[in-house]
C-alpha cells in the first residue's frame, strides 16, 4: 500500500492483517464440540477428544488467511483496473516498512500460535505415563500386518495378508498401549477415524495408547509407501464390549492351545 493512500483505509487494511493470528491466539477458548468435525467423527477415541479442536481451528484459521489473501489480491486487481480505465496509472511504491513489518511479524505469530498448540496436543497424545488396562504389539510387514495380544499368551498373534486382511479388536472405553515394530521396511499404522498415526520403524520400538469409545468397525490402513503390494496393506478395528474382548482374547488363548 501506498504511504499515500488515504488513511481511513489503513486502520482496515492493518486489522486485516492481524485478524488471523488474533483468531489462534483466541481459538482454543471455544468449545469446538459446538463446530463441524470437519470430515472427522467426534467422540471416537480419547485422541479424537485431544485433537479434535486443533484440527477444527486449523482449518478456520487457513480459511480466514485465504479469505483475506483473496481480498488483497483482488483489490489491487479490482480498484487499480478502475483508475487505469480513467487513465489514471497508480503511484508507484518501491516499498512500505509498516506494511513489510506485518506481513513479517504476523505469519510468524500464526505459526508460533498452531506450533505451541500442537506441541502440547502432541505431548498428550504421546503420553506413556498413564497406566493403561491391555497391551497389544503391532508389527508392520510386506504387505499386511501382525496384531500380537500379551495377556493371551505368547502365542495369540493375528498376521494378516493382502487378501485376507486381519482384523484388529479393541474394547471400548478401556486403554490400551501399543507397541510398534517393523521386520523389513518403514510403515505407518494409521485408523483414520481415530485421527492417529504412527510409524512401524525397522529396529526401532515406537508406544502409543488411546482409548477406543464408540462400538462399530473402522478401516485401518498403512499411509506410508512401503513397497509393491503398499495399496494392500489395509486393515480392520473392531471396537467391542469388554465382555466381547474378553471373549476374544479366550478364543486366541483356546486356539494357541
Amino acid at each position: 500500500m501506498s504511504p499515500h493512500a488515504p488513511r481511513k483505509l489503513r486502520p482496515v487494511f492493518v486489522v486485516a492483517l492481524i485478524a488471523p493470528a488474533l483468531l489462534l491466539l483466541s481459538g482454543c477458548s471455544f468449545d469446538s464440540q459446538h463446530l463441524s468435525g470437519l470430515g472427522f467423527p467426534k467422540g471416537v477415541s480419547s485422541i479424537n477428544d485431544i485433537s479434535l479442536s486443533l484440527w477444527q481451528y486449523s482449518w478456520i484459521a487457513a480459511g480466514v488467511v485465504g479469505v483475506i489473501t483473496l481480498i488483497l489480491i483482488l483489490w489491487p486487481a479490482v480498484f487499480h483496473r478502475a483508475h487505469a480505465s480513467k487513465g489514471e496509472f497508480p503511484k508507484q511504491t518501491q516499498y512500505n516498512i509498516p506494511v513489510e513489518i506485518l506481513y513479517t511479524i504476523i505469519p510468524f505469530l500464526i505459526v508460533a500460535v498452531l506450533f505451541f498448540f500442537t506441541a502440547v496436543k502432541e505431548n498428550k497424545v504421546t503420553d506413556k505415563t498413564t497406566p493403561v488396562k491391555h497391551e497389544i504389539s503391532v508389527e508392520g510387514i510386506q504387505w499386511s500386518w501382525q496384531f500380537a495380544y500379551p495377556e493371551a499368551g505368547s502365542q495369540a498373534v493375528v498376521t494378516g495378508t493382502p487378501s485376507n486382511p486381519p482384523t484388529l479388536y479393541l474394547p471400548q472405553g478401556e486403554s490400551v498401549r501399543f507397541t510398534l515394530t517393523s521386520n523389513d521396511v518403514v510403515h505407518g499404522f494409521w485408523i483414520p477415524a481415530f485421527m492417529i498415526q504412527m510409524q512401524n520403524l525397522p529396529g526401532e520400538t515406537n508406544h502409543l495408547q488411546f482409548t477406543a469409545k464408540k462400538l462399530g468397525e473402522y478401516p485401518g490402513r498403512c499411509n506410508i509407501l512401503c513397497g509393491r503390494n503398499h495399496s494392500q496393506m489395509i486393515f480392520k478395528v473392531k471396537v467391542v464390549t469388554p465382555a466381547q474382548y474378553q471373549t476374544y482374547l479366550d478364543s486366541l488363548k483356546a486356539s494357541a492351545a
